[in-house]
């Protein structure tokens, strides 16, 4: 590991700019030889496609204090070696508060944001907080300029201000980097560092391993630490997690059954087994196994959590599976706690509405209130859109009711399709009713509906409605079609009132 072997340091400017020491002038790169450390001499310490591409900036912040914001823009626009007279000339003073707050904002210029650490540890007294160092430690990393990284940690040391989160910084830096086997060395080392190699540390490392995508490098690691270190619930969660975001399904069932051999079956380790059964959809035969081994679990007083459930639900939605999502609906009813939300009510209701299971989608919006979780507008227009495409109008005419009282307004193309649906199905009240709720709520794309009510109500006999409606449409700017305005005319014709029809032509060509 290079434990014997002397660090040097390329004397570019990048990495000059970057040494760390709050308490003496910039200093010379050379190091002691008796400090272990897994990152050896780098060719170029700003490596290039290693770098995030792109970081949070202070322009991005609202509401910045002024004080801040001038010492971000300060770092952000001025150049190394003249970062620290810039700052001077300011005459600012700063607070341990004020230097966590800027160098947050600044990792994308890591030589001025350390000589900034620097410049603003003279006036602190060299009493920096453990959550400034661990930032200059992390901003280092996150840019690929290890070596200095590995200054303010050994600077860290002496002033006893190392934790954990400091190497979870540096294992995180790392595996971005595609450096994971140096994030392993770190570990290996940072005893020496005085903190210790336990297994949160364990855990720390791999989940930086695993976030990145790198399960399969996370498993080849857990399976050499499994002797040295006891593994515990988090460790077995943290590699399932990573099998599912990579949608490994055989490396999950692989780690599934050490983490029961090792440690057994525990209800309180949900995370795992939200995760395993989650993964498990992925998979030949999906639900079917993710079924069986929940059933399984359950037996044992082990459950998932609400993860996997909406998951499932989803999955059989794009499936149109109902009999799967039933089976899923009535599996959730067993784990005390685990509540259905809107969403996942909203999911349900579509899915057996598309499948035209209305009764068993009523009977959801019926237990949705019971279970303390209410309708929004998604789950009322689901069901009215569903039922309007189904004909069904008595279900579909309180279901209106219902939603506008809730405050819940219909979506305008079920605005349109509920005019004509209750106008050919011979029910003109509710159509005019949903008519009134269009023209409150939208005021665009109204001319359609608008001719397809009035015509509607022309061609079932409510002539005097139909007029009512067309003058009402004139004076809200809404064009009546040619062809509307001759039906109205043929029927005023025929019973000796066309000045009402003059009068309604009047209005319309003043438009």
């Amino acid at each position: 590991m290079g434990r014997d072997k002397k660090r040097s340091y390329d004397e570019d400017s990048s990495s000059s700019s970057s040494k760390v020491g709050t308490n003496k002038k910039p200093h010379s790169s050379s190091t002691s030889n008796n400090n272990a450390n897994p990152h050896q001499n780098s060719q170029n310490l700003q490596e290039k496609g290693k770098k995030p591409s792109a970081f949070v900036s202070y322009l991005e912040v609202p509401n910045l204090p002024p004080k801040v914001k001038l010492l971000c823009e300060i770092i952000a626009n001025t150049a190394s070696l003249t970062v620290e007279r810039v700052l001077e000339d300011t005459g600012i003073r700063v607070s341990q508060e004020d230097v966590e707050q800027v160098l947050k904002l600044s990792y994308g210029f890591p030589g001025p944001a350390v000589k900034f650490f620097r410049w603003s540890g003279f006036q602190l007294g060299d009493k920096h907080s453990p959550y400034a160092w661990n930032l200059v430690v992390d901003l280092l990393g996150k840019n690929c300029l290890f070596d200095a990284m590995w200054d303010a940690i050994k600077s860290m040391r002496k002033e006893r201000l190392l934790s954990l989160a400091t190497f979870a910084s540096v294992f995180s830096s790392y595996v971005i980097a595609n450096r994971v086997q140096e994030a392993i060395m770190t570990f290996e080392v940072m005893d020496q560092y005085g903190c210790p190699r336990d297994i949160v540390a364990l855990n720390s490392l791999l989940s930086a391993i695993c976030r990145e995508g790198k399960t399969r490098e996370g498993r080849e690691f857990f399976s050499t630490a499994k002797d040295k270190i006891r593994f515990d619930a988090d460790t077995y969660a943290i590699l399932l997690e990573g099998c599912e975001n990579e949608r490994d399904v055989n490396s999950a069932r692989q780690t599934f059954s050490e983490m029961v051999i090792d440690i057994g079956w525990d209800p309180r380790n949900v995370p795992a087994y939200d995760s395993f059964l989650t993964n498990l959809l992925n998979g030949p035969d999906g639900m079917q196994e993710a079924l069986k081994v929940f059933y399984s679990m359950r037996e044992r007083g082990c459950y998932p959590g609400m993860k996997f459930f909406k998951f499932s639900i989803e999955d059989c939605v794009r499936k149109s599976d109902s009999k799967g999502a039933k089976l899923i609906w009535e599996a959730m009813a067993w784990r005390q706690g685990c509540r259905p939300d809107t969403e996942m009510y909203n999911s349900m209701i579509s899915l057996h509405c598309i499948v035209k299971d209305f009764d068993f989608a009523k009977s959801l919006l019926d237990e949705m209130v019971y279970n303390g979780v209410f309708p929004n507008s998604e789950t009322y227009n689901v069901c009215f859109h569903y039922l309007l495409k189904s004909r069904r109008l008595k279900e579909a005419s309180p279901i209106f009711t219902e939603m506008v009282k809730n405050e819940c307004v219909p979506n305008h193309t079920n605005c349109s399709l509920a005019v004509r649906i209750f106008v050919d199905g011979g029910d003109p009240y509710t159509a005019i009713k949903v008519w009134r709720c269009m023209i409150q709520n939208y005021n665009f794309d109204l001319e359609e509906t608008g001719n397809l009510l009035v015509g509607g109500l022309h061609d079932i006999n409510r002539l005097p409605e139909a007029i009512k409606y067309a003058e009402d449409m004139i004076e809200r700017g809404i064009k009546l079609s040619s062809s509307t305005l001759s039906k109205l005319k043929q029927s005023l014709s025929k019973i000796g009132k066309l000045p009402v029809y003059d009068e309604l032509l009047r209005k319309w060509k003043s438009l």
